[in-house]
């Protein structure tokens, strides 16, 4: 038999248990271990619309994952982290692995940083393409877009932007569109009395996140986009974006700076659009 570790000697290996409230500043402080600018209301967002597990040795939370589900098909990971002082272990795995078993029979779709990205492999991940942060405090002046077609929504609309956000993902995601829409500020484009794309934008981090958004054609998302960063003037935000959309040079030259890829990766089938649109930035890198 081999030789127990120190931890084990002790019984102090680590559990994996189902994320409660009772985990939340635990997880707060992994987050701001890496860097990550999450503030409480947004793991409380995240864990108010997911599912989640946490790694704990007595009360100390040492790891952490979460998954969204669409639909009855797919399911989006994130958050997952394991604290430094922890890392080297197989924790990751473990938790990578716990979270395979509790979304088995969906399509598991996250984003990966370049630490991830071997893990991720050997559990079956394929990458699909580059996702580009942009971030900073917004400080160019935009004039706010007065021409016909974009307008805040209604309630009424509600309906109408869970239909094009799932022809622009291939994605059943109502319950994260609505809640996503009481928390921030939805705007919508019309052309010809139909929804051509929307928007979200909403507190989180440092300051604002801006996505979704979901549009028929770049220029559409570029002006939803500048619809929102015309009234964010002064106020940090933060963008991610698909890099196969081409909106990272217009990113930066309007000053939001380009930081930290990473990639789209799935594990089973990647959704398909149902239709013209196409979403260009995300409404979190978790959340996807």
């Amino acid at each position: 038999m081999g030789r127990k570790t120190e931890q084990e000697a002790n019984g102090s290996e680590p559990n994996v248990t189902a994320l409660e409230a009772r985990h939340l500043p635990g997880a707060l402080a992994l987050s701001q271990e890496m860097g990550w600018p999450y503030r409480l209301e947004d793991w409380e967002f995240a864990s108010a619309m997911g599912h989640g597990l946490v790694l704990e040795r007595g009360a100390e939370v040492i790891g952490t994952a979460m998954w969204w589900t669409y639909g009855q098909t797919h399911a989006c990971a994130g958050m997952i982290i394991v604290t430094a002082a922890e890392q080297g272990r197989g924790y990751g795995a473990l938790l990578l692995d716990s979270l395979l078993q509790a979304t088995e029979g969906r399509d598991v779709l996250l984003s990966a940083t370049e630490e991830g990205l071997a893990l991720y492999e050997r559990r079956g991940f394929m990458k699909v393409g580059p996702i580009v942060q942009h971030q900073g405090l917004f400080e160019t002046a935009v004039p706010s877009d007065s021409s016909d077609g974009i307008r805040s929504a209604m309630p009424a609309d509600l309906p109408l932007i869970h239909t094009f956000d799932r022809q622009a993902t291939g994605l059943d995601r109502v319950p994260l569109v609505n809640a996503l829409a009481r928390e921030g500020r939805l705007t919508l484009m019309e052309r010809a009395g139909r929804i051509v794309g929307y928007v979200i934008t909403r507190r989180f981090g440092r300051g604002y996140v801006v996505g979704p958004v979901a549009a028929e054609c770049g220029d559409d998302a570029k002006r939803l986009i500048l619809s929102q960063l015309s009234t964010l003037h002064g106020k940090f935000v933060r963008i991610d974006v698909h890099a196969r959309h081409g909106l990272s040079d217009w990113l930066e030259s309007l000053g939001l700076t380009r930081v930290s890829p990473v990639t789209a990766m799935v594990k089973g089938r990647q959704p398909v659009p149902e239709g013209p649109a196409s979403m260009f930035a995300l409404a979190s890198q978790s959340f996807g």
